[in-house]
């Protein structure tokens, strides 16, 4: 990926990125380190593996280390699974241990199941999507936040949850997976309140439809296209990884702080 007219902006600063494999989440490693960050990305890389109700297979090591090697010495790559509240405190740890310090978490790793109304929706669809996004989303925060709030700056330091658009209004058949990303809102929303007069801060980004293996798998379930999706958008397109990337980028940013407890509704007009 070419430098943003950003490049190194932010020399110095160091962030942790959870579902950096593919996807919105590795746009975002490739947009802070042109950004002259130095970043974490972590990635459960199972490949092939799903969990029950997923529909599309999680990111591979190769992929994890396709986005290292893009980087060289700037990228840590870690396979390591959101749901495991040690492995996310280890990440946390070996970020320390190479960088020196941590400014900034981006929970960006989520799953997306559905396809079924709420009362035919299996009780372990609904167990895959609370484990991978709303506790992934937590385990990383907890994880990251103390750490923030120990380092050097914490009045620089900042969180961000990728939720969804979703994440404030119910659609057909996603019952589930809408709940989740409403509580990824929450827990923003939560956080803020209690990093109040710290300096620490923290957003929900809310992506539309983003042209991505979890758009494809959510057009497969409604027997369309990813396309057809993104007409629900008054940009009347699908929107790119690297444009929520930089939205994000933004978000963690010093001068992101304005952004405290805010969801960003990155979503290219959707239901307008």
């Amino acid at each position: 990926m070419a430098p943003s007219n950003d490049s190194d902006r932010h020399p110095g600063r160091v962030a942790l990125v959870t579902g950096a494999g593919r996807g919105i989440g590795a746009a975002t490693v490739d947009r802070l380190v042109a950004d002259g960050y130095h970043v974490c990305a972590l990635d459960i890389c199972r490949g092939g593996d799903v969990l029950p109700g997923m529909g599309y297979p999680f990111a591979t090591p190769a992929d994890l280390r396709a986005l290292a090697l893009r980087h060289g010495d700037r990228v840590l790559a870690l396979e390591a699974d959101v749901r495991d509240r040690e492995a996310l405190d280890l990440a946390v740890n070996q970020t320390l241990d190479r960088f020196g310090r941590l400014d900034a978490a981006v929970a960006a790793a989520g799953v997306m199941v559905g396809g079924q109304t709420q009362w035919d929706t299996p009780a372990e669809h609904l167990d895959t999507l609370l484990d991978v996004n709303v506790h992934g989303v937590w385990n990383t925060a907890a994880a990251a936040i103390p750490h923030f709030l120990l380092g050097p700056d914490p009045a620089g330091c900042r969180f961000v949850a990728v939720a969804s658009a979703s994440g404030e209004r119910g659609l057909f058949h996603l019952t589930a997976y809408a709940a989740s990303k409403h509580a990824v809102i929450g827990i923003v929303r939560g956080l803020a309140a209690d990093l109040a007069g710290t300096g620490v801060t923290a957003v929900a980004m809310s992506p539309g439809s983003t042209n991505t293996p979890m758009l494809q798998a959510t057009a497969d379930l409604y027997g369309t296209t990813p396309a057809e999706l993104a007409s629900h958008q008054s940009l009347q397109r699908l929107l790119n990884p690297a444009e929520i990337a930089a939205t994000i980028a933004l978000a963690c940013s010093p001068e992101g702080a304005a952004l405290n407890g805010s969801v960003i509704r990155a979503d290219g007009g959707f239901g307008q």
